[in-house]
């Protein structure tokens, strides 16, 4: 870690050893060990008091990682909820065990939610005709109560935990520090690009903490579905929605799971089903904009088997370049042409320039052959999803996290629809979605509208080609052309060429300060102390306590 990093830790180092502790205690000691946390953490056994208990020995590492994320809090919580999504990375035990990670919290005082309240908007007593006290939900970073505006609405309002965003802020810090170590010391992590997760958690965390944002999420879905009678979503109180406090029309509706009910209630449990399918399809190939977390415990109906979405606040994205990529996979998977495939993941994934190309074509054919002329009603979308991202993690694909969010979120849905209707089948429900969105692909329209902007492009570099040209050749003439090279994967060299270096330095001043007592006590000159120069023996001291500096240096480095 560089020093820098670790002292803006240091400010942190109560939190940085519960995250450490946490660890040893979960029996990932030999994981610390290669990012060697210890040689930081100084002094090891007094600040990380390993923990590790033998039952630990009994359970899965991805059982151990799962309750580690649990016990170290909302961040970590949501990171491993953010990776149970990241299938084409992720093996599929850790994605089982991430999915079984809850948000959920202890509430905090009303008090300190009237306090948020006051600070953003002003006293609740006269924002609100009454406030209840006890929450309705409480989750990692925020709560929400029931309320009845001054006009006589039911409300429910969204309050972010006190100093939430402190807390989260240092963790991200903190795990910034542990990536650093990670791809430093553990080369094989590249493969999972920990910088690029971490990166894209903080972004993800962050947007979370902005209630604004969520509810321009909330109203660009309303708008989405003004004219669909099967989809019900609240309207934002905007005057009494900032940052921290998110203000929404209150939905008295039944969950979704809780079945005796629907049928107390008279609803139709296949109908339901099926308005919830076809919704999430409708988000997915219509709007391009979909709810990315459509769990039961997100999921009302109403009345006349209205589905009622809750929780705006991560959502899904697939501009045109991802829709017309879909639309390329699902053509190649008709017509069996594996190339075609190979040249998509080329277009949406980061593809390892060591791809066996070869191996992916066989284990496409053999995926295709597989589900090639089956029926729809024998077809499963989680199994197909689970198989085709097995084969993205084996020859390290990399898929946009918008896409990968969209394959949670389809057999979400599916799970949840066939939890009321079994003989739900998705991608029965689905067909005439994908006909339209391969239709639309051959849209003489659109390839005219893609033709000008090519052609617009095209026009401009046709214009700036001269200027540039004459530029470079400008800079030749006059010898300011300078070519600029970057190496890749000697990072790790240089450091220990710098080390060595480092060393070989420290050596010679020994040495010099050896040689010079020597001369000293040889001319037998200067203050004497027991018959023998003082500085002599200064200079023999500080060389013989440098020395074992470095062996202890190199004996702590394993590389003796």
């Amino acid at each position: 870690m560089q020093r820098r990093g670790f002292t803006r830790t240091y400010r942190n180092i109560r939190r940085y050893r519960q995250i450490l502790t946490i660890l040893l205690h979960y029996g990932f000691d030999d994981v610390l060990d290669r990012l060697k946390i210890d040689y930081y953490a100084q002094l090891g056994k007094k600040i990380i008091p390993k923990l590790k208990a033998r039952e630990l020995k009994k359970i899965t590492t991805a059982e151990r990682l799962r309750l580690a994320l649990e016990e170290l809090g909302p961040t970590f919580i949501k990171l491993g909820q953010m990776l149970s999504m990241r299938s084409d990375i992720i093996p599929a035990g850790f994605i089982d065990e991430f999915q079984k990670l809850q948000d959920s919290a202890p509430s905090f005082p009303a008090e300190q939610a009237r306090g948020v309240i006051a600070a953003q908007l002003g006293p609740v007593e006269q924002l609100f005709r009454s406030f209840d006290d006890a929450p309705l939900a409480a989750a990692s970073i925020a709560q929400v109560h029931r309320c009845v505006t001054k006009e006589g609405e039911q409300v429910a309002v969204k309050i972010q935990r006190p100093n939430i965003s402190r807390v989260i802020e240092t963790d991200l810090n903190i795990l910034f520090d542990l990536v650093g170590l990670i791809e430093r010391y553990i080369p094989e992590s590249e493969f999972f690009n920990p910088r690029g997760i971490a990166e894209e958690f903080a972004k993800t965390i962050r947007r979370e903490q902005d209630f604004v944002r969520e509810g321009r999420n909330i109203d660009r879905f309303r708008q989405n579905f003004k004219d669909d009678d099967t989809v019900y979503v609240p309207l934002v109180h905007w005057d009494l929605t900032t940052e921290s406090v998110l203000t929404m029309e209150f939905i008295d509706g039944i969950k979704i799971s809780d079945l005796d009910r629907l049928a107390r209630a008279g609803l139709d449990r296949k109908a339901i089903a099926d308005n919830g399918a076809q919704a999430i399809l409708k988000q997915v190939f219509e709007h391009g904009f979909f709810h990315g977390d459509p769990h039961p415990g997100n999921l009302l109906v109403l009345s006349d088997n209205v589905i009622a979405p809750l929780d705006y606040g991560m959502m899904g994205s697939l501009d045109e370049e991802l829709l017309e990529a879909a639309g390329n996979m699902l053509t190649a998977i008709v017509k069996k042409d594996v190339n075609k495939i190979i040249r998509v993941f080329n277009d949406i994934g980061i593809v390892d320039n060591t791809l066996d190309v070869k191996g992916l074509k066989l284990d496409l054919t053999d995926f295709i052959d597989r589900y090639y002329q089956v029926p729809l009603a024998q077809l499963n979308i989680a199994k197909i999803v689970r198989e085709l991202t097995d084969i993205v993690r084996k020859y390290r694909i990399r898929l946009p996290s918008d896409l990968t969010l969209m394959g949670k979120a389809l057999v979400t849905e599916e799970s949840v629809g066939r939890m009321l209707d079994p003989d739900l089948n998705l991608i029965a429900v689905a067909k005439p979605y994908v006909e339209k969105l391969l239709v639309r692909r051959l849209d003489p329209r659109r390839h005219l509208r893609d033709l000008a902007l090519t052609l617009d492009d095209f026009g401009r570099l046709v214009k700036i080609l001269p200027a540039e040209f004459r530029a470079i050749i400008a800079k030749v003439k006059k010898g300011e052309l300078n070519i600029m090279f970057e190496h890749q994967g000697l990072d790790h060299f240089i450091l220990e060429l710098e080390k060595a270096s480092n060393r070989l330095s420290f050596s010679l001043v020994i040495a010099a300060l050896i040689i010079g007592s020597s001369l000293i006590f040889q001319v037998d000159k200067g203050p004497q102390l027991f018959g023998f120069p003082v500085f002599g023996m200064l200079g023999y001291l500080l060389a013989a306590l440098l020395g074992l500096w470095l062996v202890i240096a190199i004996i702590r480095s394993g590389k003796l």
